[in-house]
């Protein structure tokens, strides 16, 4: 693996930024995967996000649902109810080729099970990653 995001929050903005960046990356060629740790593992696995109090507003989840409908990504809802679809983006990184990874430390101390579309990962491969060559964007 080339580039390995980690993921710690369970803002959907970081998230969202996170998932776009990987999706780019990957566009570009390169083997990329994002770790989700902390909290952020937890709302992946729970499928609870939240947003920053900047942009809970609801003018601004109209607008960036509509510039995320712009780019081609996916939304929720129709009409006043539209936002951004954290859980979609996830999917389309998966189908873009983005490996998602659950940290195999936080897996266990939130006593959490690995289901799709995270994929488990020993703590043997995470310490090559952090030891190797892969280009580690985050932190544990």
């Amino acid at each position: 693996m080339e580039l390995l995001f980690i993921s710690r929050d369970a803002l959907a903005s970081s998230l969202t930024g996170i998932i776009l960046a990987a999706i780019a990356a990957r566009k570009a060629g390169r083997a990329v995967g994002i770790l989700f740790t902390q909290e952020a593992l937890r709302a992946v696995t729970q499928g609870f996000y939240r947003w920053p109090e900047e942009l809970r507003g609801q003018e601004v989840r109209w607008q960036l649902a509509d510039a995320a409908k712009e780019m081609g990504l996916p939304i929720l809802g129709r009409g006043e109810g539209r936002q951004l679809d954290v859980r979609g983006l996830l999917e389309l990184a998966r189908q873009e080729g983005v490996a998602l990874y659950a940290c195999p430390i936080w897996t266990r101390l939130l006593g959490l099970s690995v289901a799709p579309p995270l994929e488990k990962v020993s703590e043997n491969e995470l310490l090559s990653w952090l030891a190797g060559p892969t280009r580690i964007l985050g932190t544990l």
